[in-house]
């Protein structure tokens, strides 16, 4: 009962075995030099990535003043008297002439000084020393962040004539990474507080003049309020005029201390490629599982297909 093409089987089965064993190793293969070259480019990316995030990460922006954004601040001014000496302009000047003084020179001098520390701790007690002997004040002081990344910020008010030897004495602490010193003269806006006490004290005594004088109640109430409120204004003058007091005459330092991580010793390549290797192992093993899961879905896809299409099939049948 067996035809011609049985008696072939055999003589062709003995072939078709290698061509098959051949084929499927060589798919094989193909497999592990993609996983290979895959795993290989992945490696590689993150150790590049090592050095890369090495060489750029974020430092202190050592050029940003950290007081420009809080509000309410003491101001502090001095005063510098211009002096000149009285002389007939058709003879020789007088040294023995007397010497005037113009009004006082009003102004507002602020150094900032950003420093970097590696040994925060001593740098601060440092600083805290130099206001100590220098006897300035501290008017401000914030501390921030933990161990290894802190910040100290002092707004520190120091007396004019030694304002030079203070802010030089402060640059010797730690490592400067900025400094600046600005003047702003004032005198202008001196006066003009002094011209508006001036005009509300006239003010107030015309109202209180008025007082005396008889009236409607609606009408003295009224005055009693604009009198109160005149009074209020002066308060607030006579604390603004209170920072330009000889007795408060202050120039302003304000230092930004940085603690910066010196310690750290720099990361060898061993090390590099633990972390890389590490890195590529563990997201390769998702990428595997990943590539099987899509095939298994594509599988079980064309499963479903295949058999909807033997439904069809078999529904054309029973049609006919």
């Amino acid at each position: 009962m067996c035809t011609g093409s049985c008696e072939q089987f055999p003589k062709l089965r003995p072939q078709f075995i290698p061509y098959m064993t051949k084929s499927f190793k060589a798919r094989i293969w193909g497999l592990v030099r993609w996983a290979t070259l895959i795993f290989a480019v992945l490696f590689v990316f993150r150790l590049i990535y090592g050095y890369v995030a090495t060489d750029t990460r974020q430092t202190n922006d050592y050029s940003v003043d950290f007081f420009e954004n809080i509000s309410n601040l003491r101001k502090n001014y001095a005063s510098e008297k211009v002096q000149y000496k009285s002389s007939n302009s058709m003879s020789q000047p007088d040294m023995s002439a007397p010497v005037a003084a113009t009004p006082s020179q009003k102004y507002e001098k602020t150094a900032s000084i950003r420093t970097k520390s590696s040994h925060f701790e001593d740098d601060a007690r440092q600083i805290s020393q130099q206001t100590e002997s220098f006897k300035a004040i501290v008017q401000y002081e914030q501390a921030l962040g933990l161990k290894g990344g802190r910040e100290l910020h002092l707004m520190i008010g120091v007396n004019p004539e030694v304002f030079d030897s203070f802010y030089l004495a402060i640059q010797k602490i730690g490592v400067i990474r900025s400094t600046e010193i600005t003047k702003v003269d004032k005198t202008n806006e001196y006066r003009q507080l002094n011209a508006q006490k001036a005009s509300l004290l006239k003010t107030l005594e015309s109202l209180n003049e008025l007082k005396s004088k008889p009236g409607p109640i609606t009408d003295l109430v009224a005055l009693h309020d604009k009198i109160l409120e005149t009074e209020g204004k002066l308060q607030d003058l006579g604390v603004e005029l209170g920072n330009f007091d000889t007795e408060n005459e202050f120039c302003t330092v304000r230092v930004s201390l940085y603690e910066g991580a010196t310690e750290k010793k720099p990361i060898s390549f061993i090390h590099r490629v633990r972390v890389a290797l590490e890195w590529t192992i563990h997201y390769f093993t998702y990428l595997v599982f990943a590539a099987v899961g899509i095939v298994c879905g594509a599988f079980v896809l064309l499963v479903i297909v295949d058999k909807l299409k033997l439904i069809n099939k078999i529904a054309k049948k029973l049609e006919e």
